[in-house]
C-alpha cells in the first residue's frame, strides 16, 4: 500500500470514495455529492489531499487543512475516507499516520477532529490508538441521513 499525493486522474476513484460515505450519512457533515467539477475544486483548496494505492487502485483518501483562521490557523483538520468493500485492512490507519506526519510538516500544531459520530467506534479506537484525546461529547450534534440526532466527540492531538 501507497500513501500518496492525489493526482487529478485519480478523481473518480476518489469522488466514488467521498460520495460513498456522503450517501450513506452516516460519518460526514456534508449533504451534498462532489461532480466532476465541484470534486476537482474542493480538493484541489485542501492543505494536502493524500490518496492510499493499492495494486493500481485508489482504495482511500484523506483531506487536510487548517481547522481555523487567524490566531487558531495552527490548528488542522482533516477527514478519511475508505471504500467500503477495502474496510477492515488498515487503509484508516495509514492514512491517519500520514496525515499525522503530513500536517506537522505543513506546519500544523495541533490536529483537531470536530464532529467524530459517537457510534463510529472504529475511527474513535483508532484515533485514541494514535493518542488523540477526546475532548467531550456533544449531545445530538450530527443528523444522520434517517433524520435521527446522534451524539459527536471532537479529538485532538498535539503534533
Amino acid at each position: 500500500m501507497l500513501i500518496r499525493e492525489y493526482r487529478p486522474e485519480d478523481l473518480p476513484e476518489m469522488l466514488n470514495i467521498w460520495n460513498e460515505v456522503v450517501e450513506a450519512g452516516l460519518a460526514f457533515p456534508q449533504e451534498e455529492l462532489l461532480t466532476e467539477t465541484t470534486g476537482a475544486a474542493f480538493f484541489a483548496a485542501q492543505t494536502y489531499t493524500g490518496v492510499a494505492e493499492a495494486n493500481g487502485r485508489v482504495t482511500g483518501l484523506y483531506i487536510l487543512h487548517p481547522n481555523n483562521i487567524g490566531r487558531c490557523g495552527h490548528i488542522a483538520n482533516a477527514s478519511y475516507a475508505v471504500l467500503s468493500d477495502q474496510r477492515g485492512q488498515h487503509i484508516g490507519e495509514q492514512l491517519v499516520r500520514d496525515c499525522l506526519r503530513m500536517a506537522k510538516e505543513k506546519g500544523f500544531l495541533i490536529l483537531q477532529f470536530n464532529a467524530v459520530v459517537e457510534s463510529n467506534l472504529a475511527a474513535r479506537h483508532l484515533y485514541e490508538k494514535l493518542g488523540f484525546v477526546q475532548l467531550g461529547t456533544i449531545p445530538n450534534g450530527f443528523r444522520q441521513k434517517n433524520g435521527q440526532y446522534v451524539n459527536i466527540c471532537p479529538y485532538y492531538c498535539s503534533l
